[in-house]
């Protein structure tokens, strides 16, 4: 089994880039696979076709508040006796024949992400020995990451964009699996579709990684973002998909 992490500011295409990733190895018949949505927008899921409301599958961050608020607790200071990790795998995981889902969701009420993360951590260390791959698709906050979801990934992807502060997110990101002892085998930076090309050196300068290229636009892929098709179902000749396949071939998974 292998965790892949992706990450990157907001609106740089890192959730896209996941969700081709999966495209990739679903075509290359490495599954099965287990997608993971941290980010609180919870796009994932859409991107690769799936409808969790429709599906009856509830996010980690609504069963923490059925489990405990809605029964009187608060989100400060709870120490409960009941663990959530069984909920977590009963309602939060959407099962499908090529690929499983799951995603943390946003909280609406007040307080951090600790229990939701809590949550998501038991349930990792239940669910990843099932799976050939395990894709976790992370928020440019990084405060997941901080509290160590996961103690070891094997290979980072973050996404920039055309701005400084992609750079700086690089860093900080780089900065934060150190400090908190989160074990990786490979850290890459991957130009989103808006980065420019012919920056090549700056990236890998910028950010001390190593950049492996960068996601072409594709109109098509835009199309799909917005109109809220899954990107699974794109042509296999689509400029964007055919750019992460070389991508992913860079990092060293599979052959093209």
């Amino acid at each position: 089994m292998k965790t892949l992490v992706t990450m990157g500011r907001g609106g740089t295409g890192k959730t896209s880039f996941v969700a081709l990733q999966t495209k990739f190895f679903i075509e290359q018949n490495e599954t099965p696979l287990l997608l993971v949505d941290v980010d609180p927008d919870q796009n994932l899921a859409e991107m690769v076709g799936i409808d969790l409301e429709r599906e009856g599958i509830k996010t980690i961050a609504e069963l923490v508040t059925d489990t405990f608020i809605r029964k009187g607790g608060t989100m400060t200071g709870i120490a409960p006796a009941e663990r959530i990790e069984s909920r977590v795998l009963e309602e939060g995981l959407y099962e499908g024949s090529r690929f499983d889902l799951i995603s943390v969701g946003t909280k609406w009420i007040e307080g951090c992400y600790c229990m939701p993360d809590a949550a998501l951590k038991g349930a990792l260390e239940s669910l990843t020995k099932n799976y050939r791959y395990v894709l976790i698709d992370s928020p440019a906050g990084l405060e997941h990451l901080n509290r160590k979801i996961t103690a070891q990934v094997n290979d980072i992807f973050d996404v920039i964009g055309p701005s400084h502060k992609s750079f700086a997110h690089v860093k900080r990101a780089d900065r934060i699996t150190r400090e908190v002892g989160i074990g990786f085998d490979h850290f890459f930076v991957i130009g989103g579709c808006m980065f420019p090309s012919g920056l090549e050196a700056t990236a890998q300068e910028e950010t001390g990684r190593q950049y492996l290229g960068k996601i072409v636009f594709d109109p098509l892929v835009q199309e799909s973002v917005i109109t809220g098709r899954s990107l699974l179902d794109i042509p296999e000749d689509s400029p964007a998909y055919r750019s992460v396949c070389a991508l992913m071939e860079k990092a060293g998974y599979g052959k093209v």
